[in-house]
């Protein structure tokens, strides 16, 4: 390595880590508790327990669940229907209207019944009227600060710039301890250099995780896009061939029940976890769109959507998730970690916590270097060899 591209990696990793530190302190510290979500939502749960039946006891008939949906709140429109395959539940989401929901997702409510008895175990508000919960605002403050896409977008472009800190760092490290054995921390030398050899020695042995966390982050970040980017594309020629229609009332839609069969069918190595109802901005304005997820650990994080004629209830097509899609659906789990059972969650939580560490004493370098005898000498370089130049971190001390 040159004098000169070694200045350069010096650069990137100085700029990159000053200018998103801050932000990936957020995501860190609200990250920690979205990796127990699961958990944390069971100990803060106070609805009404299950009613207790055998465990091969079926669901009830969808058609009627909704029906009861549609009588409770008479004039509204059914948004969706989610069938969760790790509890007993069925949750119907609704709103006041098609157009009320595409300007305001807020206005949106649901009920949860028990998926056995249709029973219902709880009602939200719309959720303009709901109290933030604590992992509402965890998950907000980690996915977009407030801000919406515009914060989306903006929390991606720091982790792209985590990422460009971590492979900078690679390069900078290596000429660091060309002199020294690998993960040396001089801890009789000064309370600076100490701090400047954990923060390498910790961000070296945690680089490999890091880097599938930023990555990852940043493929999440991008999921309003890439969806757009779907129903503009693949979606919009997939429903070519019904333009001109008009969205089916609910007196000319099928059977929801018999749409889950027929989607089931289709796909018979999967589960049907939830059906988005004609008219959503999410789906086709003409079929029921049936989301199907695998049955294995990893393969229950990778959805295959079922498209069946609202009208008919003919199935449509199995449709082929794009390559991008694809990506963002494998990064969810890499990047919270949520798909291993808790032994994984609690070596996420602590690598979470090591990173916080990393993140930390970075910016503790940073806003000690005027007070300091370390200066700007900690970026000088000697050479090593005819091939290469080092960098002398004795002026550290």
């Amino acid at each position: 390595m040159t004098r000169s591209a070694f200045r350069k990696w010096f650069w990137v990793h100085k700029w990159a880590s000053l200018i998103c530190t801050a932000f990936l302190l957020v995501i860190c510290v609200t990250g920690l508790p979205l990796v127990f979500s699961e958990e944390i939502g069971e100990l803060l749960n106070t609805d009404p327990p299950y009613a207790s039946l055998p465990a091969d006891t079926p669901n009830a008939n969808l058609d009627g669940i909704v029906a009861r949906s549609r009588q409770m709140y008479p004039g509204e429109i059914v948004i969706s229907a989610f069938i969760d395959d790790d509890e007993p539940k069925i949750v119907v989401t609704m709103a006041p209207s098609w157009e009320a929901f595409t300007a305001n997702r807020k206005v949106a409510h649901w009920i949860k019944y028990d998926a056995r008895t249709a029973q219902v175990i709880r009602q939200s508000k719309p959720l303009t009227q709901e109290s933030p919960t604590f992992l509402g605002l965890m998950l907000t403050l980690h996915r977009d600060m407030f801000a919406g896409l515009p914060g989306e977008l903006f929390l991606g472009a720091m982790g792209l710039l985590f990422v460009a800190a971590i492979v900078s760092g690679i390069a900078v490290y290596g000429p660091f301890m060309r002199k020294l054995d690998f993960a040396t921390v001089r801890a009789d030398r000064s309370p600076r250099l100490k701090w400047l050899d954990l923060h390498n020695m910790i961000g070296v042995v945690t680089l490999a995780w890091a880097l599938v966390v930023g990555v990852t982050g940043v493929i999440n970040e991008l999921s309003k896009p890439m969806f757009m980017l779907w129903q503009n594309t693949d979606v919009k020629a997939m429903l070519e061939p019904f333009k001109g229609q008009t969205i089916p009332t609910v007196a000319e839609m099928g059977s929801v029940q018999r749409a889950l069969e027929t989607a089931q069918a289709a796909v018979p190595d999967m589960r049907v976890t939830s059906v988005v109802f004609p008219g959503s901005q999410f789906g086709s304005p003409f079929h029921y769109l049936l989301w199907a997820k695998g049955k294995e650990p990893l393969t229950s994080r990778l959805f295959s959507p079922v498209m069946v004629d609202a009208r008919s209830g003919k199935l449509q097509a199995v449709v082929e998730m794009p390559w991008y899609l694809r990506a963002l659906e494998i990064s969810r789990p890499l990047h919270f970690g949520d798909y291993g059972g808790m032994p994984l969650k609690i070596i996420w939580a602590l690598l979470d916590l090591v990173t916080i560490m990393v993140l930390g004493s970075g910016l503790y370098l940073w806003l000690s270097r005027r007070s300091s005898p370390a200066t700007e000498a900690d970026s000088e370089l000697m050479e090593s060899n005819a091939a290469a130049l080092v960098l002398s971190r004795e002026a550290a001390e």
